[in-house]
């Protein structure tokens, strides 16, 4: 299993995309893997054919460093591969994207190598557990022909076939019912009060009350708990929010829509936060273990929600790109974060986060800092108020979108997040000024 992102310590295999025997060049996929981050594709490196896969599909938190495949050079009977003993240069591991060059055997595979039997804890496939289990027979008499000696179900069913059929004993006699023992009538609860004891969970049965369903956490969804929990317990959250008149920004979607020119009021943001942060560097910090650290590029990341949790794809250098540039960066990435095909680099090192509910109808929230980040803008939806004009005294409706900047109190101070959200509101609300600058 290879190091596929540098916080990665194990990985899932989803899918395998040759197949045993199938010739392999070099730069060709070998497998889908999910990391911590994303499902990223490992490639060769070398040419030759894939002999044997140690991991199936489907196989959860493999370790890293542990063989998953072998392969060997064209022109080998790769049927007759075994699993080689650690000295042996016949066929390479692939464990890290078959980085090691593949290394022609010095004799045939006869006669062929033992299989290295695991000894200690029983290695079983989900299936030869189940038939075993089922049938009450002992896991240590099955005979493990799979891969570092794993029972496989072809092992499981050998073993049934051998095993006796279980002798039918007779049913034991009903015994006689117990006598009915009075118990004192418990008082009833006023009406209207809780119960004192809460109903009991009952295993086997999900439709009583109190039961669940224990779901198995992916890879992805752990990383985001650990860093939510990292975030929560080692950083001091300071929330500030201000609303932000979105009248110019809506006029010039509408003008630039009329150019065939398609940019999101998201992609506004993303330029204003980061036109901010050019003017004020003193935002754009991230918290060391020995203090405060000054960034020196302006890289946006921005929450996109998948099917497996949420994750930050990073606009980068967006300070200096225009809006329908970082149109065109957010739409691929955010499509590639749901198909779970970004690339290490495209969702690390980012400097400040963006995350926008205003599309579900949310009017304003907090979110959590993206460690080791400084700060986090929350965006809501933009909604039409009645305000009170102060040059004429007439009352305008306007449309108002409500923003909450939570910021690390180490870094970022209350005076320092107002001074921010303010000069934030400006160029978001003269996107021309903002575009020109």
């Amino acid at each position: 299993m290879p190091a596929l992102s540098p916080t990665m310590e194990e990985g899932n295999i989803v899918k395998w995309l040759k197949k045993e025997g199938e010739a392999v060049s070099a730069g060709d996929g070998l497998c889908e893997i999910e990391t911590d981050k994303a499902v990223v594709t490992m490639e060769s490196n070398d040419d030759g054919i894939l002999a044997k896969i140690l991991m199936e599909e489907g196989s959860r938190n493999v370790r890293l460093g542990t063989p998953i495949a072998l392969m060997v050079e064209e022109g080998q009977d790769w049927k007759e591969v075994e699993i080689p003993p650690p000295d042996a240069a016949a066929v390479t591991p692939v464990t890290q994207a078959v980085a090691a060059p593949v290394v022609p055997s010095a004799a045939p595979f006869s006669p062929p190598l033992p299989k290295p039997v695991i000894s200690g804890v029983l290695r079983l496939s989900p299936a030869a557990r189940h038939i075993l289990d089922t049938h009450g027979i002992d896991a240590k008499l099955a005979t493990p022909t799979g891969p570092r000696g794993l029972i496989t179900k072809e092992d499981a069913l050998n073993l049934l076939k051998m095993s006796p059929a279980p002798k039918a004993t007779p049913a034991p006699s009903a015994p006689a019912p117990p006598r009915p023992v009075r118990t004192p009538a418990a008082t009833p609860p006023p009406p209207g009060s809780r119960p004192n004891i809460p109903p009991l969970s009952v295993p086997g049965k999900p439709e009583s009350l109190g039961t669940f369903t224990e779901i198995p956490a992916s890879n992805v969804r752990r990383v985001i708990a650990q860093r939510l929990t990292q975030s929560k317990t080692t950083i001091p959250h300071a929330y500030a929010s201000i609303d932000c008149d979105m009248a110019a920004v809506m006029q010039l979607r509408k003008d630039l829509a009329k150019e065939q020119i398609k940019v999101s009021v998201n992609d506004f943001i993303i330029k204003a936060a980061a036109v901010t942060l050019k003017e004020m560097p003193e935002v754009n910090m991230t918290w060391s273990g020995d203090g405060p650290c000054a960034l020196d590029s302006i890289h946006i990341s921005i929450a996109v929600a998948t099917d497996k949790g949420l994750i930050t794809p990073i606009i980068r250098d967006a300070a200096n790109k225009g809006v329908q540039e970082i149109a065109a960066n957010a739409k691929a990435l955010a499509q590639k974060a749901r198909d779970g095909k970004l690339l290490p680099e495209e969702y690390q090192g980012g400097s400040f986060s963006i995350s926008n509910l205003g599309m579900f109808g949310i009017s304003g929230f907090s979110a959590v800092i993206n460690p080791p980040q400084a700060c986090i803008l929350a965006v809501g939806t933009s909604r039409a108020e009645l305000r009170l004009c102060e040059d004429d005294q007439t009352l305008r409706t306007q449309q108002l979108m409500t923003v909450t900047l939570s910021s690390d109190g180490r870094l970022v101070d209350d005076e320092l997040a107002s001074r921010f959200l303010d000069k934030f509101r400006t160029n978001l609300e003269q996107p021309q000024c903002m575009i020109i600058a």
